[in-house]
């Protein structure tokens, strides 16, 4: 088997949160080493914490918080237990330096001299004003890349302004559009579609920077505003707008242009285990889904033999695609009329046998069990020293002649200081009990 891909690249991590470590975690997974710069001054929130370390006995009252951490239970080091931070932190090296301080400065230079990149998600500005940003850097290294990725970007009135995922898909449009069509915006779910889609974009352009530097030998500086790559997600919006005026509303479940039927149908229910210790049971624990999507004639006599062909279905309203789509509303009553009695996966392969779109709605426990996943290897078992043995997603593609795999687990706070510091950087044993007095090195949060 050849070497992973991008063996021999070393990029410094300075990402919080999710857009760029997802990013990184990409990188890594092929070969990148990727060393994590923290500080043990400061806990970064949504990060290696929830804004807080809680005690065990509180953990069960947190609800889908208190389910980040292993076994219920935050452990001696929470900071290495934080399921939001582990799912992105494979392969990756961790080493503690101040960067507020001239020594850890100092440090950091001789990183960047020896690294091929540099990618930070922080708010705009905060490289900068610690003395970081890319002038500094490629004054160090002049063909250093480095990827900086706030929410809106560099320039523009709202430069400065900080938020999270949900308030940049607000600000772009995007949760306009997601929800049902009888609902509110406050009723959109929290489900983070910037963080996940700015992640491999971030990969994307840091490897077509690589591309070029191996070309020119030039270095550069990337500017990857979230909020930019999130509009052109929802490009046929903007379209609709742009040459029709047309504003769209949540088309819910429904296709917003021609497909019909297209929707979620409730299948029949399942009884489910759900630990009520953890959070109130969900009323929806036992439900049971199935999407189908029909864009064609052909499709649609598929969905009607598999139904048994029904009379209903032979009735002038739901004669083509135009007629269908006009009475959905009724349509959707006798197709959940139908898939109320039956089995989500009965529906699914049934359907898939006609050639006819459908898929079951997983929840983890299926997705974890789902017969093609495991036949496929995607989950991997991983064992780390505070964390247990447990399942993690896997590789994101497959490269049939540099298959990546998770080689590391997790990482675990300030883990390879000795490594990056004595290895990499060839400190001595005399500095580094320095560095380490002086609480630039460690594995422990000061004051926790």
């Amino acid at each position: 088997m050849s070497e992973l891909p991008l063996k021999g690249i070393r990029v410094i991590d300075v990402s919080v949160v999710w857009a760029a470590p997802y990013a990184l975690q990409l990188l890594a997974d092929y070969g990148a080493e990727i060393i994590k710069v923290e500080s043990l001054q400061y806990i970064p929130p949504t990060t290696r914490s929830l804004g807080f370390f809680p005690p065990k006995e509180m953990v069960p009252i947190l609800g889908a918080l208190g389910r980040s951490f292993p076994d219920l239970d935050p452990g001696k080091r929470p900071w290495n237990r934080l399921s939001a931070f582990n799912c992105h932190f494979r392969n990756k090296h961790s080493c503690t330096m101040d960067l507020r301080r001239p020594k850890g400065k100092e440090m950091f230079k001789r990183l960047v001299e020896i690294s091929d990149m540099v990618i930070e998600n922080n708010a705009a500005g905060v490289m900068d004003r610690l003395g970081l940003g890319y002038e500094v850097l490629s004054e160090w290294k002049p063909d250093i890349i480095m990827v900086s990725s706030p929410g809106f970007g560099k320039s523009g009135p709202y430069s400065n302004y900080v938020g999270f995922g949900n308030s940049m898909m607000a600000l772009t449009g995007f949760n306009w559009i997601r929800g049902y069509r009888d609902s509110a915006p406050e009723t959109t779910t929290t489900s983070v579609w910037l963080d996940s889609a700015s992640g491999p974009a971030i990969a994307f352009a840091a490897m077509m920077a690589l591309h070029h530097r191996d070309n020119t030998g030039r270095g550069q500086f990337i500017e990857f505003a979230q909020a930019e790559n999130l509009i052109n997600h929802i490009g046929d919006v903007v379209l609709d707008y742009t040459m029709n005026g047309r504003v769209q509303g949540t088309p819910g479940n429904r296709h917003p242009y021609s497909a019909a039927p297209y929707g979620c149908y409730r299948c029949k229910p399942e009884s489910r285990k759900v630990r009520p210790d953890v959070f109130a049971p969900n009323q929806y624990a036992d439900d049971q889904w199935i999407n189908i999507s029909v864009f064609n004639e052909k499709q649609w006599q598929g969905l009607c033999r598999v139904m048994g062909n029904p009379e209903w279905a032979h009735d002038k309203k739901f004669s083509d695609v135009l007629s269908r789509y006009q009475n959905q509303d009724e349509l959707d009553k006798h197709i959940e009329e139908w898939t109320s009695k039956l089995d989500k996966y009965e529906v699914f392969h049934s359907l898939q046998k006609e050639g006819v779109p459908a898929g079951p709605v997983l929840d983890d426990k299926d997705a974890y069990n789902d017969p093609h996943l495991k036949d496929r290897g995607f989950f991997e078992e991983v064992t780390g020293p505070e964390l247990g043995t447990h399942l993690y997603p896997g590789m994101t593609w497959k490269m049939s002649k540099t298959p990546g795999s998770i080689r590391k687990p997790p990482v675990r706070l300030g883990e390879d200081n000795e490594y990056v510091y004595k290895t990499l950087l060839g400190v001595s044993a005399e500095e580094y009990a320095e560095l380490e007095k002086e609480q630039h090195i460690g594995m422990d949060y000061v004051g926790v």
